[in-house]
This record gives structure tokens, C-alpha cells and sequence, in this order.
């Protein structure tokens, strides 16, 4: 038998413990373990996204020389990450032979949740488990692998507030889209664009496309267009399709797609004009004069201090189209010609004593208010305050009012000037009629007639 020298037993011996422990820290990896091997094989997705679940999927390999079982694997989750409900942290294996290769490791999968205020950066998860050797001993094991998870800033960009929420049909109009990075990532090469698949809103000066290079986490930026919608546009809501697309931080392309809505149509305009009185009655054409149709037209004298209406004050039109026009007429008189306080003159007579004058000089300075309300597109209900310069006489005027002469005298008058006239004219041809008869008379007398006498 061949003898070994003490000196060789002592390498023999080093060499077996070297070996031994290069063994245990090659299967171990970053666990304290000396039977069993956890790892991190995969995860899904490769970056944990604020306010979204991750998975992971565990390796476990029993990398030792005692068979192990009863052994339970646990996640455990600190903030950001938090136990997704329904899913079971903790799992169990019942039994792992010794010494397996990495195709006989078991596998285990975690999910759990990503706060959604997460910021970017690595955390650690520590995955804890506990084995039992399988035999007389049954040594409990207790093994901690730390794995560390990169999370990822979310980027999302948001139109928060649209600056307009109804246009009026073919009139220019500002149009402001405030956008924020919502996300916990920055932004970049942020394109903001929209369309009117109707075709009736349409950018004007610019095109519908504005670009944002860098926007950082909950900032805010605004974009601004000039707007116009057709004029042959028919009154309602129309959809504005909004796309933003921006880069990530891996330089990826992502894009959002929404949707807002745009009233087109609203409020409109009227041009009240005096069209001609009589006897007391004033008639006034409403004309719409604005872009948008107006519904239920009601016109109105409301109460003033120069003039007065006696009956109804108010009258409704019904409905006006662009362009269109009614008349109105009401039964308004001054008030001053009605008995309203007179104003001294500048040779302190009365206004009352100067009569028409007076009156025609109220008119001339002082225009009737008149009140239009209607319904515009949207439903609500307008009212329009406008000014009338009146062209009426006093006779008219003090017709409704006064206890005085009423217009009806005034024509009666006219008509008795006129039949005087007449008459006037009859007798002069009469007359005339006449003193032709007796002349003719006379020439046929001395034709026929003997020579006279001289002793006649």
C-alpha cells in the first residue's frame, strides 16, 4: 500500500475544502443557501410601469446533495409594488430531488401591482424560502434572494382643457388646447394634431399640426389655432378627432387618440329699422342680420321714459332665417305729446304751448328702445337691446296720447282743403261757362237786328 506524507494529506484536504466551496458559491449565486438556487428568469414587461402589474418568473433548483421537501417560496412586495388582488404571494413545492439540472428547477410566477405615482428608478423585492430536508434529520432550511426591479416613468400626454366650447358659423376664432404630461416621464418630439372628419371646422393662417419637443413630467403647455367653420354649416355639436404622439424614453413611438366636441352655432344679430306710422301706429322691420337662424322671435317696446305704447307692447314673429326680415308695428305715442311734464324753452314758453314743434323735436332727439329676445341654436333663450330713430310727424304722435286733435281731424282738414280747392275751380268754370253764353248772345242779337232810327 502507498503511503502519503502528512504534507500530502494537508493539499489533499485543502483542495477538497477549495473545491467544496467553489461548488456551494457556484450554485448559490446571490442566495444564502447551500441546497437550494432562486433566480429571476423573466419579467414581464422588461420595465415595470407606474400604475400597472408586473410578473416575474422564479426559478427554484435544489442544487444540493439532500432531496428537500414542504418548501414555500414568498414574494415580498414593498412600495411601489403591492399584492395584486386574487393573486397568491406565497407558493408551495412539494418535493425537489438533489442535484438537478436547470430543466428540473421548478418554476413559480408572481404578479403584482405598480403604484401608479411610482418614480423611475431600481427597488429591491426579496423572495424568502424555507425547505425541509427529506430524511431522519429534516434540517428546516430558510433561504433570502434580494432581485432588484427597474421601473420605468409612465409618459402620457392629456388634452386637460379646450378653450372653446361652442364657434359661430363663418366667423374667425381663437381655438387653445392646454396638453400635459400626465406620466411620470418626460416627453419628447410631442406632435399634437386634430381633424373634423365633417369637414366643416378647419384651421386658418396655419395647419392643424403643432410640435412640443421636450415636455417634462406635469408640465403643461398650450397650443394655439385660428378656427372657422363653414358658413353653410348646419347648427350642432361636431367631433374633433385629436391624436398625440410623442417618443418615450427608449425612443419608441407611442400615440394617444381622443376625441373632443364643438357647438357650431349660437347667437346672432338683428338690424331694427323704422319702415312708416300712421295714425298713431309705427311699424318696424327686425331683419336677421347674423349668421345663425333665431328661433321664436318676440319683439318687444319695453317701458321708457320719452315714449308710451297703448295695447300690446310685445309681438312674436316666430322664427327668422339668416337674411330674413318681419315687420312689427305697435301703437307708440310721446310722452310728452301724451301729457308727459313739459320742458321750458329758451323764452320760457312751455314745450305745450309751441304745439308740433315741441313735439317733432322730442322725435328727433330721442330713439325708441326696443328689445328682441329669441332662441338660438344651443336652446337658450337671447335678449338684444337696439335703438330706433323714429321719422313720424307730431300730428301722429299726439294722435295716440293726447286729448288734443287726433290725426283723423288732421286728414279731415287735408280733405276739406281739397274739396274747397275743387269747388273753387267748378265755379270759376261756371262763371266762365257763363259770360261766354251772354256774349254769344249779344253777337247774335246785333246781326239780326234792323239799322235804328236815326230819331230812335
Amino acid at each position: 500500500m502507498k503511503k502519503f506524507s502528512l504534507l500530502t494529506l494537508l493539499l489533499l484536504f485543502s483542495a477538497f475544502i477549495c473545491l467544496g466551496a467553489g461548488t456551494a458559491l457556484g450554485s448559490n449565486g446571490n442566495i444564502n443557501s447551500a441546497s437550494l438556487d432562486v433566480n429571476l428568469t423573466n419579467q414581464n414587461p422588461d420595465y415595470a410601469r407606474p400604475g400597472e402589474t408586473v410578473e416575474l418568473t422564479v426559478s427554484v433548483q435544489n442544487v444540493g446533495n439532500a432531496d428537500l421537501k414542504d418548501i414555500t417560496v414568498t414574494v415580498n412586495p414593498e412600495y411601489p409594488f403591492s399584492k395584486v388582488s386574487g393573486e397568491n404571494l406565497v407558493k408551495e413545492i412539494s418535493y425537489l430531488n438533489a442535484r438537478q439540472d436547470d430543466d428540473d428547477a421548478a418554476v413559480l410566477k408572481f404578479r403584482f401591482m405598480t403604484d401608479s405615482n411610482a418614480s423611475a428608478g431600481t427597488y429591491d423585492i426579496d423572495i424568502t424560502t424555507t425547505a425541509k430536508e427529506s430524511g431522519a434529520s429534516s434540517n428546516t432550511i430558510t433561504t433570502t434572494k434580494t432581485i432588484q426591479l427597474e421601473v420605468k416613468g409612465k409618459e402620457y400626454a392629456q388634452v386637460v382643457t379646450i378653450s372653446k366650447a361652442n364657434i359661430d358659423i363663418a366667423k374667425e376664432e381663437p381655438l387653445d388646447l392646454i396638453i400635459t404630461n400626465t406620466g411620470t416621464s418626460p416627453i419628447k418630439n410631442l406632435v399634437v394634431s386634430w381633424k373634423d372628419p365633417k369637414g366643416v371646422i378647419l384651421p386658418v393662417y396655419s395647419d392643424n399640426t403643432k410640435y412640443i419637443k421636450y415636455l417634462e413630467a406635469g408640465d403643461s403647455v398650450t397650443v394655439s389655432y385660428s378656427i372657422m367653420a363653414d358658413v353653410n354649416a348646419d347648427p350642432g355639436l361636431y367631433t374633433l378627432d385629436m391624436d398625440l404622439s410623442y417618443e418615450d424614453y427608449e425612443s419608441n413611438e407611442q400615440s394617444i387618440n381622443t376625441t373632443a366636441g364643438l357647438f357650431v352655432g349660437g347667437e346672432t344679430d338683428f338690424d331694427v329699422s323704422f319702415s312708416e306710422s300712421d295714425a298713431g301706429e309705427i311699424s318696424l322691420s327686425v331683419a336677421n342680420v347674423g349668421n345663425n337662424m333665431a328661433y321664436s322671435v318676440k319683439v318687444s317696446v319695453p317701458d321708457q321714459d320719452d315714449y308710451k305704447v297703448s295695447g300690446s307692447s310685445s309681438t312674436i314673429v316666430g322664427n327668422l332665417e339668416k337674411g330674413d326680415y318681419t315687420i312689427a308695428s305697435f301703437n307708440v305715442a310721446s310722452s310728452q305729446a301724451a301729457g308727459g311734464s313739459p320742458e321750458a324753452s329758451p323764452d320760457n314758453t312751455k314745450s305745450s304751448d309751441k304745439g308740433e314743434n315741441a313735439t317733432s323735436a322730442s322725435m328727433d332727439t330721442n330713439p325708441l328702445k326696443v328689445q328682441i329676445e329669441y332662441t338660438d341654436a344651443k336652446g337658450e333663450r337671447i335678449t338684444v337691446d337696439k335703438e330706433v330713430k323714429l321719422e313720424m310727424t307730431s300730428g301722429n304722435m299726439t294722435a295716440q296720447g293726447s286729448g288734443g286733435q287726433s290725426s283723423s281731424s288732421g286728414i279731415g282738414s287735408y280733405l276739406l282743403y281739397i274739396v274747397l280747392i275743387v269747388l273753387a275751380g267748378g265755379v270759376f268754370v261756371y262763371r266762365k261757362k257763363i259770360q261766354e253764353k251772354i256774349q254769344a248772345r249779344r253777337i247774335e242779337k246785333s246781326g239780326n237786328k234792323k239799322p235804328e232810327d236815326p230819331q230812335a
